[in-house]
């Protein structure tokens, strides 16, 4: 946001979406890595920071906190274990993963006038993991 944040000033209007996590929402376990944690966690601190910053000049900031999403590098992890799948699976009230696609719907409504009113907001896409 250093260099984006500038650049976005020079307009009327303008948005930024950062990318977290639900671990920026919630703790973990150290084995699965504290840093990871931290720095979703410190994603979200400096979303809404920065969102009360500069929500005056009409530069509006959220961050969106997704649960696991089917990429190649999830593939690619739980490929190696039917059972931890099952376990991820198992953490997801809707019972699947999401998509990219589901990720991107979202980040496009925060950048749409159709979220004019909203800064300083994380909006999960986690199929219910924190509900």
């Amino acid at each position: 946001m250093k260099y984006e944040i500038p650049e976005m000033l020079k307009h009327e209007k303008s948005a930024i979406v950062n990318m977290s996590s639900v671990a920026g929402l919630k703790g973990g376990l150290a084995r699965i890595g504290v840093a990871y944690y931290a720095s979703k966690h410190g994603v979200v601190g400096l979303t809404k920071a920065a969102a009360n910053e500069y929500a005056e000049q009409g530069l509006r900031i959220n961050a969106v906190c997704p649960g696991v999403i089917e990429t190649p590098m999830v593939e690619q992890v739980l490929s190696q274990n039917e059972k931890i799948t099952e376990k991820m699976i198992a953490l997801h009230p809707m019972r699947r993963f999401g998509v990219p696609e589901e990720v991107a719907t979202s980040i496009l409504w925060l950048c749409s006038d159709d979220a004019s009113f909203i800064t300083g907001h994380t909006h999960v896409v986690d199929g219910g993991i924190l509900a």
